[in-house]
């Protein structure tokens, strides 16, 4: 079982990713000039390029560390985890706003820690079935909360929010458990350079995505409104995807599979407290009881996961 020092450690860089995570939610309603996939491409270009920066001292070394499996790992790492997943994060935002997006997202512990039931050093899913169940109501009382008291759009136009935050559920549940098992078989490449090549790959990607999404596109706005986009895109690039990356990475490899994803409902806190900001207002009875749920579900992981104390001889 993992000692509380290594536990502590990677709850910290769990904690702290998702607090870097939640900004994502509210950088599409920043540029609502952009499509969720433009915003995306336009993130990912200044993480591939903050990336590269960091890189480029080191570069040649640590190609010569590569091996074929390692980049077709980054390939669809980059694409499905980083690109794929925030084309549907952003377009989900600004169908059915930040809330309900979130909380369908936010349901990425749950998924993550079925996925690692198995794993060593996983505790029982028996063991885990009250915090699961914590978790779960929060999610849905909040979910049910938003939904029957937001500005309620178009059935066709929720319809299709909904199904953006699933898929991007999907993605980013799948891209969580890769990147784990990739993470425990390096041995001679770091966490941080691991989230950094992958941030090289997914700006070369998004590269290729740039001239038919954004580059024919330009003269849809002014040059104000590209700056504006830039300053968040970059803001959001360097936050969320080069120190929250590196993050999540050093608490992949500290924590459980089951663990990790508990932690992770930071994200959808962060990412609630941000949305309240943006709306001005204080969250209401049932949110505050939802969120009290959510931080029970997860305080009740932890707890499972804590290594017996040793008896004196």
């Amino acid at each position: 079982m993992f000692t509380d020092q290594s536990l502590l450690k990677g709850i910290v860089y769990g904690v702290c990713a998702g607090l870097c995570w939640g900004v994502i939610f509210l950088g599409p309603q920043l540029t609502q000039g952009l499509s969720g996939l433009q915003f995306a491409v336009l993130r990912f270009l200044f993480y591939g390029a903050i990336s590269a920066v960091l890189l480029m001292s080191r570069w040649r070394e640590l190609c010569a560390n590569l091996t074929r499996a390692d980049w077709k790992s980054l390939f669809w790492l980059s694409l499905i985890g980083n690109l794929v997943y925030y084309a549907l994060v952003g377009t989900g935002v600004q169908l059915v706003g930040i809330a309900t997006t979130s909380l369908i997202v936010g349901l990425i512990p749950v998924l993550l820690t079925l996925a690692g039931r198995h794993d060593t050093n996983a505790v029982s899913l028996r063991r885990l079935a009250p915090s699961l169940c914590c978790a779960m109501a929060g999610v849905v009382l909040i979910s049910w909360h938003a939904l029957i008291n937001g500005d309620t759009p178009e059935t066709s136009t929720a319809i299709a929010g909904i199904l953006c935050a699933t898929g991007a559920l999907v993605a980013w549940t799948w891209f969580a458990v890769r990147n784990a098992r990739r993470l425990i078989q390096l041995t001679s490449i770091s966490s941080n350079d691991w989230a950094l090549l992958t941030g090289i790959m997914t700006g070369a990607q998004s590269l290729l995505l740039a001239v038919p999404v954004l580059v024919f596109q330009a003269d849809a706005h002014g040059s104000s409104e590209w700056l504006h986009f830039f300053l968040v895109a970059c803001g959001v690039a360097l936050l969320s995807s080069v120190i929250g990356g590196a993050c999540w990475n050093q608490a992949s490899r500290l924590l459980p599979l089951a663990l990790s994803g508990q932690v992770l409902v930071i994200e959808t806190l962060a990412a609630l407290a941000f949305g309240f900001l943006w709306e001005h207002r204080l969250p209401d009875t049932y949110e505050i009881a939802a969120i009290a749920l959510l931080v029970a579900g997860v305080v009740w992981c932890l707890n499972c996961h804590r290594a017996p104390p040793t008896l004196a001889s």
